[in-house]
């Protein structure tokens, strides 16, 4: 027996060494730049009628749109731009989104994000939890706070899951295999706590992921990383009807298949573009349509 323990503490530490020396190739292959994305702060749609919705935007560089150019191709402006198309009213988008952020940062960023009094916020983080081996009770257990205390102020709530970092390709074998199977791992969890704070969690990695694997070349940025424009319309497109549907009168929801939260979690994360939400004791799963079309409107400056 004591053999035994011993060989698979030795296999475990040689893993765990391989790996180690896979996350240094990877950074090394992805590298890092300095650059941030440009503010895409301010109002869009400003020529509708009404009162701006407040939009807050919280997360990591793929809340932030890490790697664009010009404001509109980040997701902070593709989430302005159509959701003032669909709810055909003006959005006020205000982001405090980092690059590199992790779930430990979501308590300053909602801090922050508060002052803005927000009716409704984005979140998408988890990433950097991978990469920096957070532990995923403690992940999700700051997530889950961030969303309680942005609707006990009164503010609802949309998250969209981490995404598969399994079709990144200079993550090399056998860690993106890892990698795929913690972020999937994590997305579940991060549904779970998100629902049972309140909010609602969209599933991004099974939806994104065989799109970007296929289309590489088009998803992805220079870095070979993170999403080029097109990946973030992409990503975007898929949590604009959601944000939307939380933001309208509950009573208008369509009907949806409900079942235990554990169960919906875990159907969430094998179906692409799933959403979960909290109903009456149990959860309702739903896949709505992702929207297709970002519609260029006026920001105000």
């Amino acid at each position: 027996m004591r053999t035994a323990a011993v060989g698979a503490g030795a296999a475990a530490a040689g893993v765990a060494a391989l790996l180690a020396g896979e996350v240094q190739i990877a950074k090394r292959s992805i590298g890092i730049s300095d650059e941030r994305p440009p503010n895409a702060n301010g109002v869009y749609g400003d020529d509708l009628p009404g009162k701006p919705v407040r939009c807050l935007i919280l997360g990591d560089s793929a809340a932030v749109g890490y790697g664009m150019t010009h404001p509109d191709q980040t997701p902070p402006a593709l989430v302005g731009i159509s959701l003032s198309h669909l709810l055909d009213a003006p959005v006020h988008i205000h982001s405090e989104a980092v690059v590199g952020a992790r779930s430990s940062d979501l308590r300053e960023q909602v801090n922050r994000g508060l002052t803005f009094k927000p009716d409704v916020a984005v979140i998408i983080i988890g990433t950097n939890d991978i990469t920096h081996r957070v532990p995923r009770q403690l992940s999700t257990r700051r997530l889950g706070v961030a969303v309680r205390r942005l609707i006990e102020a009164g503010c609802d709530v949309v998250v969209g899951t981490v995404p598969d970092l399994g079709t990144i390709q200079p993550i090399p074998q056998p860690l993106r295999t890892y990698a795929r199977w913690q972020g999937r791992n994590l997305a579940r969890a991060q549904t779970v706590a998100v629902v049972s704070a309140g909010g609602r969690a969209v599933s991004l990695g099974d939806l994104l992921g065989p799109v970007f694997s296929a289309k590489a070349d088009i998803m992805f940025g220079s870095d070979r990383f993170h999403p080029s424009a097109t990946g973030y319309a992409n990503m975007v497109s898929v949590l604009v009807p959601s944000i939307a549907a939380e933001i309208r009168d509950p009573e208008e929801e369509a009907p949806a298949t409900t079942m235990p939260l554990e169960h919906a979690a875990a159907v969430a994360e094998l179906q692409a573009g799933t959403e979960v939400r909290r109903q009456g004791r149990r959860a309702a799963i739903q896949r709505r349509v992702a929207s297709r079309r970002i519609v260029s409107r006026s920001r105000a400056k």
